[in-house]
């Protein structure tokens, strides 16, 4: 698996570049990150390989995913998972049924509720089954949180400024936590972040200004 991002360019709502020409390719199992200043374009980057760029930005150049240009994907096709500085659980359904919501529709009936169970398990959270996420730590729903985002099987992982609601001692643990999960899920992944702690160790790390830089 592979993301790769060819000759990109994003123009805000007066025509001005955000960045351009932006070439970068991440392969599966490497964590890319992203740095740069509030404002520089970083999230909105995410939007566009997403899906979820808004009609005031334009985008050209190609986003190639495994090797298909997805481009002019619906965001529900292009099987890419976020992760948010907010956890974004919902707050009516317990642990296991946010977990399992994710799940893809291929997997029916009691088999959805056994995967959820499943995935608690392998991150020692199992006693949260059945609580509400008002009722956990905010560590605990962060770790959900990506594990959610891995049970919908994307093919490519994007992070933005994941760990900034964190105080330090937690930021140092989930970091740590999220780069092993990631790795483990075999797939190109893209962090933005304004905070140089948050790169993995031995990853590549872009720094604004983007514009004509080729990253491969």
């Amino acid at each position: 698996m592979s993301l790769c991002l060819e000759n990109l360019t994003i123009l805000n709502h007066n025509g001005e570049p955000l960045f351009t020409s932006l070439d970068l390719a991440i392969s599966n199992g490497e964590i890319v990150t992203l740095m740069g200043p509030s404002g520089c374009g970083k999230s909105t980057l995410l939007d566009a390989i997403a899906g979820h760029l808004t009609p005031e930005f334009q985008c050209s150049g190609n986003i190639v995913l495994n090797g298909k240009l997805i481009n002019d994907l619906p965001a529900h096709h292009r099987q890419v998972g976020i992760l948010f500085q907010d956890d974004l659980l919902f707050p009516h359904l317990s642990i296991w049924e946010n977990l399992a919501f994710a799940l893809p529709n291929a997997i029916k009936g009691n088999e959805r509720k056994s995967r959820a169970l499943k995935a608690l398990k392998e991150i020692s959270l199992s006693k949260l089954a059945d609580s509400y996420p008002e009722q956990i730590s905010g560590g605990q729903r962060a770790r959900i949180s990506l594990t959610r985002m891995l049970l919908a099987e994307p093919k490519v992982a994007l992070l933005d400024e994941p760990y900034s609601k964190l105080d330090k001692e937690l930021r140092v643990q989930f970091r740590n936590w999220v780069t092993e999960q990631l790795r483990k899920a075999n797939i190109p992944a893209l962090m933005v972040t304004h905070d140089i702690d948050d790169k993995p160790e031995d990853s590549r790390c872009v720094l604004w200004p983007w514009e004509s830089q080729n990253v491969r």
